[in-house]
């Protein structure tokens, strides 16, 4: 089966405005991902969270396959839920308003087979992740988007 990684709002933010400190980052990942055939995933969750502020047609949809929240990442997301609501002092988040999303996110790309990796550039959700990492171990790899994509994968960037 092939590799995918699933995308976050956080990494689209970044992607589509080439102002952004991340932006060069991002832009590599996205490079990188194609060039080594590694499907890029956005879930119908970070969807709407980006067309809060930004349109639809801004995302580069064609090269994402749409991953829609269903009733197995529900499960998944309320076993997340229980470990994070567990150990939310231990945590120590800057909002707590942002558990739901990342939750329901780690649980779509632990669930769905095909991902092997979630980028995204929020410290927030990687404390989450690293919670999660201790007490349920997701199947997926948390990638920071701060981390440049050949530091992450090991390879020489000559660009």
């Amino acid at each position: 089966m092939p590799k995918s990684v699933l995308l976050d709002t956080s990494f689209f933010l970044r992607f589509l405005n080439d102002e952004d400190p991340l932006f060069i980052n991002a832009d590599q990942y996205f490079r990188y991902f194609i060039d080594n055939e590694i499907n890029l995933m956005i879930s119908t969750i970070s969807i709407a969270e980006y067309c809060v502020g930004g349109d639809i047609h801004e995302l580069p949809l064609r090269n994402l396959q749409i991953v829609p929240f269903n009733l197995e990442h529900a499960k998944r997301t309320g076993e997340f839920a229980r470990i994070i609501f567990q150990n939310k002092a231990k945590l120590k988040l800057k909002e707590c308003n942002i558990i739901p999303n990342d939750t329901k996110l780690f649980a779509q790309a632990d669930t769905e087979t095909s991902v092997d990796f979630y980028l995204s550039s929020d410290s927030e959700s990687k404390k989450i992740y690293q919670l999660l990492k201790q007490k349920s171990n997701p199947r997926f790899l948390f990638i920071d988007l701060n981390t440049p994509y050949h530091q992450t994968f090991g390879v020489i960037d000559f660009k």
